[in-house]
């Protein structure tokens, strides 16, 4: 009863820990909060002054005093105390209860998390105020998200394209029957089309003017009509600002290894898988989740690489956080899917 009491009164939450963007659940509102996974700091008093949107504007505009950073690379932590200074910033501004009571929260993680990292994250969410943490793979929170049967005695594959993991899963009976986790997605384009555009027009970007050209023109797999886009920056030799015109075909050269590496991992899946959870497969398709889902012509290229059917999830973005709310919202009923 106690346990129920508290429950109510810190309004559980669900959490998607992303490398690019934090998501936050809260059990019976649903989506409250998505934000860039950015802080910035001034460096000479280690003091926070921004999180989230106002941070990642900073990226690349900052004086020698202020570092805008990202804590979290290849979907684990990588700094620690901003890490933790952001899941707190994040966790106050949602709560909406007394701060006498901390709530449960659920967090989705990469397939490939090390008990290094596991321990990261819920140190992390402990000293921001959480009072139970629950972890759950991404695929399998995005797969519950999608709209999957993940309970069903039948092969359902998902892959869950983030910013710093590409999350490939077969799952079935609420397990996973096969996963690989690669470091190889969103951050990975963005810095393919700086090393183009540094290499083949001698001009330097940043990575938001990088991210800004592959959602405008970036496609895995040829428009009907070349896509042009403006590109500024400065210029290596002189130093001066420069801009140049690129196209969706010189930018789609410059992902290609990182698309490559995504392509191969849906193919190792379907090589491994058994003989009738292929058949499942065959008939139910693959699944796109997260933002690098929305990439144009992703789903056709895999398509016509493994000859199956691709669909992309009704909302990529907020999948893993809305199956880890689905899961927070009933607990009994799915705590076989949590990481022991």
């Amino acid at each position: 009863m106690l346990g129920r009491l508290f429950g109510f009164l810190a309004k559980d939450a669900a959490m998607d820990l992303g490398t690019a963007n934090t998501l936050i659940f809260i059990k019976n509102h649903g989506i409250v909060l998505n934000e860039p996974s950015v802080v910035a700091v001034n460096t000479s008093s280690n003091k926070v002054i921004a999180v989230g949107s106002e941070a990642k504007s900073y990226m690349g505009r900052t004086p020698e005093k202020i570092e805008a950073i990202r804590p979290l690379r290849d979907g684990v932590i990588a700094d620690f105390d901003v890490a933790r200074a952001m899941i707190k910033y994040f966790l106050e501004r949602v709560r909406t209860a007394s701060r006498i009571f901390r709530p449960r929260l659920v967090v989705g993680v990469p397939t490939g998390i090390t008990q290094v990292e596991k321990r990261a994250v819920i140190e992390s969410a402990e000293q921001a105020g959480a009072r139970e943490v629950y972890l759950i793979e991404e695929p399998m929170a995005a797969a519950i998200g999608a709209g999957l049967d993940i309970e069903e005695p039948r092969g359902s594959m998902i892959v869950d394209i983030g910013g710093g993991t590409t999350e490939t899963a077969i799952i079935s009976l609420s397990a996973t029957a096969y996963k690989e986790s690669i470091r190889v997605a969103g951050d990975e384009l963005n810095e393919s089309i700086i090393r183009y555009l540094r290499s083949q027009y001698s001009i330097l970007v940043g990575e938001n003017t990088a991210e800004r050209v592959k959602w405008q023109i970036g496609r895995a797999y040829p428009a009907e009509e070349l896509l042009w886009t403006t590109v500024a920056g400065r210029d290596i030799v002189s130093g001066i600002p420069k801009q140049v015109q690129i196209n969706d075909a010189e930018i789609r050269e410059a992902m290609w290894e990182p698309i490559q590496a995504i392509q191969d991992s849906c193919l190792r899946a379907l090589e491994k898988v058994p003989p009738e959870m292929s058949a499942d497969i065959a008939e139910n398709g693959i699944v796109l989740a997260g933002g690098g889902g929305l990439l144009g012509g992703l789903d056709l290229l895999i398509q016509e690489r493994t000859g199956l059917p691709v669909y992309i999830a009704p909302d990529p973005l907020t999948s893993v956080v809305m199956g880890a709310g689905k899961v927070l919202s009933d607990m009994k009923r799915f705590r076989g899917v949590f990481i022991n």
